[in-house]
């Protein structure tokens, strides 16, 4: 059978073309836009499904070269740090420590399930992380990092398996979060209380300044500082061995910049503006979208039912802790019904999914800006390095 890699500008390229599917079809089918599905998701699927169907028929496997899809994760969390204000991260404090209390706890179930998922049809206990936290927390970049010492341990199979399950994972976190945020935030009548334009992405009826040339020059202008400094950030920490995903410097150079802004003469803030609000948007929709309609879907055949049935139960008890623990714990608010329609999407997909749930969401209720800050920290400086730890003492355990 024929193979094609697309080339990275050419990925970015049909990503852009899947957003538009998505946002056509979204516009057309009213069910889509009322439980908050993202056109990325639904784009971005509809392109996997037509390349999935190009390779069954013996026609073409097609693959994407995705580094360029990297720059717009960082000028996303770029965008999200610049509009972050001080206050807002002092009012996460609480929602931050208890998302990372509910997310700890939730390492442990995810492996629990899994072990019951290996014991059920007779694969090492160690393949538990593999149906569990490594592959849904984690995501594919963990279990990838995993990957050599899954084999060490003997567990055959163990890497593909994660991989599969972290695709199938991305897949149901897309897709779970907006139906979820419409029944908290529909069905107690919640309404936002913020009038600042969303972080991401701008509401139907906004009353919006224009978005000028220089406005957005401006804006891509202080994004792409900002990522330079997340750079040197990043690799001046690792000087003292601490090793952070790029985005997140960058996430905490845009905070301080952002916050920053105000005070320095002569220099018009971009923070809460309508640019940056949609450049924003664009960089997470064609990431997002790059990102499902790059998954190789025939990848998870070999046990698309074993996969299928863990992540039904994995599922259930996500969506269970964001509508019993979460919500009420944050205080059945607005701001609790946006944060656990975005958690219920990140602890089964990726932080990606998450944000693209909550922009969703907020454009359809209104803006939460807390929201968008607390859900990448705990992903970002939290998730990875408790993970490693559950996920070692398991193997440790049950993999010898």
């Amino acid at each position: 059978m024929p193979q094609i890699q697309f080339p990275d500008f050419m990925a970015v390229t049909i990503g852009l073309v899947a957003y538009l599917i998505g946002e056509a079809i979204n516009d057309r089918v009213p069910l889509l836009r009322r439980f908050n599905i993202p056109d990325a998701v639904t784009g971005g699927l509809l392109v996997a499904l037509f390349f999935l169907a190009l390779r069954q028929v013996g026609l073409v496997e097609v693959s994407f070269d995705t580094h360029a899809r990297d720059l717009l994760l960082l000028i996303f969390f770029t965008g999200v740090g610049l509009n972050a204000r001080i206050g807002d991260l002092l009012s996460g404090g609480k929602p931050l420590g208890i998302l990372i209390a509910v997310t700890a706890a939730l390492l442990v179930v995810q492996n629990v399930v899994g072990l019951a998922a290996a014991w059920i049809t007779g694969l090492p206990a160690g393949m538990g992380v593999v149906f569990g936290s490594a592959s849904l927390l984690g995501g594919h970049g963990t279990i990838i990092a995993w990957s050599p010492e899954l084999t060490q341990r003997g567990l055959a199979g163990g890497p593909e398996i994660g991989i599969a399950m972290a695709t199938l994972g991305l897949v149901v976190a897309s897709v779970i979060g907006g139906p979820l945020g419409r029944a908290l935030i529909g069905g107690n009548n919640l309404v936002s209380t913020e009038t600042e334009v969303n972080p991401v992405g701008l509401s139907e009826g906004d009353t919006v300044e224009p978005i000028t040339r220089n406005a957005l020059m401006r804006t891509l202008l202080w994004i792409f500082t900002c990522i330079t400094l997340g750079y040197l950030l990043q690799r001046t920490v690792l000087s003292f061995g601490l090793m952070l995903p790029l985005f997140v410097p960058c996430l905490i150079v845009g905070i301080i910049v952002g916050n920053v802004m105000p005070w320095v003469p002569f220099v018009r803030p971009i923070s809460h503006t309508p640019a940056l609000s949609l450049v924003s948007e664009f960089a997470l929709g064609v990431f997002l979208a790059v990102s499902l309609m790059a998954l190789q879907l025939w990848a998870l055949a070999g046990m698309a039912g074993t996969l299928a049935a863990v992540l039904l139960v994995q599922t259930a008890i996500a969506v269970a802790i964001s509508w019993f623990v979460v919500f009420r714990f944050l205080g059945r608010d607005y701001r609790a019904g946006v944060m656990s329609a975005g958690y219920a999407s990140f602890v089964i997909g990726a932080t990606p999914t998450a944000i693209a749930t909550m922009t969703a969401v907020t454009k359809q209720y209104g803006p939460c800006q807390t929201a968008f800050i607390v859900l990448p920290l705990v992903s970002a400086v939290f998730v990875d390095l408790a993970n490693a730890l559950v996920v070692q003492g398991f193997l440790h355990l049950f993999a010898g």
